[in-house]
């Protein structure tokens, strides 16, 4: 008589810790990360209503705190596979002061420190497309804006971000088998966000400060999730931006009442972003999903 044993394979859990998970960027991420089967554990200053995983409240800004949290929450499940480091203090309008690099500054080197010391190797982080030069008070030297040309924060938002890829520069050249991708996110939106596009319209100069873009947060989860599961090592940037820009207006003409004489490199379409998302859709595979125009 032949037995025929059932074999069943057995896929292990992934535990992922998202800091900043109560945010608009980190609840997204964290819904997008249970639809496929991660353990995600969110560390913030505040826990949110619809977030039903498990929560610490931890300052970040503080390093005994950071390390603690972590290591506890590691030695807890046996691990964490990667850290998406979303926690930060946002810069409605780029007025921002002392307090927000200090914080952003700190936060990220405690998660980059922490994940050093623990062996976690892989980290995925919010940069920021204020890197870029925003609000393009001065010129970029070229548009579509892209990862080539060198950063030129113009605040203490943008200031703290640059600091951040610097820092994973230097902790992946210390450790090779590391990887830590920053992603310069554009203006995050949801989908209550689009009401307001219509008000845009009339003034290109209103949302000149960014050419124009934006990034629905369920965009930013995918790209969250490629990233991490990405099997590169190292540090890299990706600008994370949708496919279009919120104006209806074509971007030729935008630019010619906006940013006359800007260099033009490359391609840029009717209503393509300025933005360029092109490394990330190589790199990563990201295809954004979402378009202010589609949403009823």
């Amino acid at each position: 008589m032949i037995l025929y044993k059932k074999i069943i394979k057995v896929v292990k859990m992934k535990n992922i810790l998202v800091t900043g998970g109560s945010g608009k960027a980190g609840r997204a991420t964290i819904n997008l990360l249970l639809k496929t089967n991660y353990n995600v554990f969110n560390v913030d200053l505040a826990n949110h209503s619809e977030l039903d995983v498990p929560f610490s409240k931890v300052n970040l800004e503080n390093f005994g705190d950071a390390m603690e949290s972590v290591s506890e929450i590691d030695d807890r499940i046996n691990g964490i596979d990667a850290i998406i480091h979303q926690a930060a203090i946002p810069a409605p309008g780029l007025e921002t002061n002392h307090k927000t690099f200090r914080m952003n500054t700190l936060s990220t080197y405690n998660i980059f420190q922490a994940a050093k010391v623990l062996k976690i190797n892989n980290i995925v982080w919010a940069s920021s497309e204020t890197v870029l030069g925003l609000p393009f008070d001065t010129y970029p030297p070229y548009v579509p804006v892209d990862e080539d040309y060198y950063p030129r924060p113009e605040s203490s938002y943008s200031l703290s971000k640059v600091m951040g890829e610097e820092m994973a520069r230097q902790y992946c050249r210390r450790n090779p088998e590391m990887k830590i991708f920053g992603l310069r996110y554009s203006n995050i939106m949801e989908e209550k966000d689009y009401k307001q596009f219509q008000s845009f319209q009339k003034d290109p100069f209103l949302r000149k400060w960014n050419f124009w873009g934006y990034i629905d947060a369920r965009d930013v989860a995918q790209a969250c999730l490629l990233a991490m599961q990405s099997k590169l090592k190292g540090a890299e940037n990706f600008i994370i931006a949708a496919d279009d820009t919120v104006m209806e207006e074509d971007n030729k003409s935008l630019l010619d009442k906006v940013f006359p004489n800007i260099q033009i490199k490359g391609e840029i379409g009717k209503n393509k972003t300025l933005l360029s998302n092109d490394k990330a859709k190589k790199i990563l595979g990201f295809k954004p999903k979402y378009s202010w125009k589609n949403i009823n």
